[in-house]
């Protein structure tokens, strides 16, 4: 008997992973009573839920649902309306397929769960749309970048500066590792990348005029030989 209630126990042991898009922090809360996880039961991905019923601490938090793994690590599915296990017909990158050694157009057979939450689900993946009060490690602490914007466009926008500007006197250095490199500017435009753009365009431009002259010889050619 002791070892069924055991196992019952186990059953209703559900993880929330809450992650706040603001700060990206992300917090891992264990819920073993059965009672306050019946406000996730039979909602599906993207639903928003107030749960205020899980205690003081979470008062005025309203959380979106955006995944979930059951017991055996099947990953929920969106647009499966069902609690149960499924198998489905996967392309590559599809979500619950990874594709490793699969052919391009190749489709696999994959076992999915379905977008409802139920009693078999371990993991709930949530996201805070709405919140509360303070709770640590979650909505304590503010983001904070290690680096600048790496766009050509985004830096000139940050530091208000014009297209004569050189901008690599303007990059950010990385605040965490200052021993590593400075970042690559993307899309930036060089004296060097405008040369190697004259460079191609003139071969373009030879290669245009060299199928032109062949034509011309081969028309003259056929016109020959006709007469």
């Amino acid at each position: 008997k002791k070892n069924i209630l055991f196992f019952i126990k186990i059953l209703t042991i559900m993880k929330l992973n809450i992650a706040n898009p603001k700060n990206g922090a992300q917090k891992i809360i264990d819920i073993e009573n059965e009672n306050d996880l019946r406000i996730f039961f039979d909602k599906k991905i993207t639903n928003q839920i107030d749960v205020s019923s899980l205690g003081e601490e979470w008062k005025g938090f309203i959380l979106k649902i955006t995944g979930g793994q059951d017991k055996q690590g099947f990953p929920m599915k969106e647009g499966v309306l069902s609690n149960k296990r499924v198998r489905l017909l996967l392309s590559k990158g599809a979500s619950g397929c990874r594709g490793f050694g699969m052919k391009k157009g190749e489709k696999v057979r994959k076992s999915v769960r379905g977008c409802f939450v139920s009693p078999e689900i371990a993991i709930l993946n949530l996201l805070i749309v709405k919140e509360g009060k303070e709770i640590m490690g979650l909505t304590d602490s503010e983001k904070r970048s290690t680096a600048g914007p790496k766009r050509a466009s985004k830096i000139r926008k940050l530091f208000h500066l014009t297209k004569k500007n050189d901008l690599r006197k303007y990059i950010i250095q990385n605040r965490t590792n200052e021993k590593k490199p400075c970042q690559k500017i993307q899309r930036i435009i060089t004296p060097l990348s405008l040369q190697r753009k004259r460079f191609l365009h003139s071969i373009k431009k030879k290669k245009i005029i060299n199928t032109k002259n062949k034509l011309q010889e081969y028309g003259k050619m056929l016109f020959f030989k006709q007469v």
